[in-house]
């Protein structure tokens, strides 16, 4: 699968801001972190607006069908291609993905329509721990860490980070191997669509499955990184923060080890610590 045409969209703007420093205010150019929605269709035919930053919107379009159970794999795709109607500005918020073999979306059972998700919550409610057991079953891996490990891969993160570092407004996500090295990084105002660029591009490579990585995200653990990390079979999510109440419970379930309030050589492990090894 090739992308038809991609086009250049840039993730930050400037914008004049004043800035107090005590009593002093100073009128400066301000880098800030572009928000803009994307529409994603399945053969013309609109599936949901993201409020993300620009960049790779192939990527998050990939991981998002696939992470929804509405692709198994890269080659179901045929192509992924920026809309070319309308105007210039329209164009590089739409994708359509032409896949292999149609998608009637009313048969995709749990499935809703036209609706939209804003950067800091995702996709809320949208799928229960149930709906999840029905479609992906827990993870069932011998993958084993050195809790050494874990302790290194914030600052791996954190150092390709390069639009947080000019903007301070975007959260990360990174895929890391069973020794530690950051394979794919995505930054993203949404920290769900991050995860999905990361996905999306390890579908997009043939990756997947990830039963032997790690996902790291910065922020919170919710609910839905969990619950994208079971799909790709991934067995190991560590966040920055904390986890929600939800996550934990389908981390549990799912049997994936969710790790929680990863800062210096601390970490608060939610469920299945088996993973985890001492020395």
């Amino acid at each position: 699968m090739l992308p038809l045409k991609t086009m250049s969209q840039q993730p930050t703007c400037t914008k004049l801001i004043t800035r107090w420093v005590q009593s002093q205010p100073t009128h400066v150019e301000d880098e800030l972190v572009v928000e803009e929605p994307l529409e994603i269709r399945v053969g013309q035919q609109s599936l949901i607006v993201v409020m993300r930053t620009p960049g790779h919107d192939f990527e998050l379009a990939a991981g998002f069908l696939y992470t929804e159970s509405l692709i198994t794999s890269g080659d179901d795709i045929e192509i992924i291609a920026y809309c070319d109607e309308g105007d210039a500005a329209s164009m590089q918020n739409i994708v359509n993905v032409h896949l292999a073999q149609e998608l009637n979306l009313e048969e995709q059972a749990g499935w809703q329509r036209n609706f939209h998700a804003n950067a800091s919550c995702g996709l809320c409610g949208k799928m229960t721990i149930e709906s999840v057991r029905h479609q992906v079953p827990p993870l069932n891996s011998a993958f084993r860490v050195n809790q050494a490990l874990f302790y290194h891969l914030n600052d791996l993160l954190r150092a390709a980070q390069s639009v947080f570092e000019k903007t301070g407004g975007l959260h990360a996500a990174g895929l890391f191997d069973e020794n530690g090295e950051l394979l794919i990084v995505r930054e993203d105002i949404g920290r769900h669509n991050a995860v999905d660029k990361v996905i999306g591009q390890a579908v997009l490579a043939d990756m997947v499955p990830l039963d032997r990585h790690i996902l790291m995200v910065s922020g919170r653990a919710s609910f839905e990184i969990v619950q994208k990390a079971l799909f790709a079979r991934i067995p190991i999510v560590v966040a920055v923060s904390a986890a929600s109440t939800l996550a934990v419970d389908l981390a549990q379930e799912g049997n994936l080890t969710l790790i929680g309030f990863m800062r210096g050589q601390s970490m608060a492990v939610y469920s299945y610590p088996e993973r985890i090894s001492h020395g």
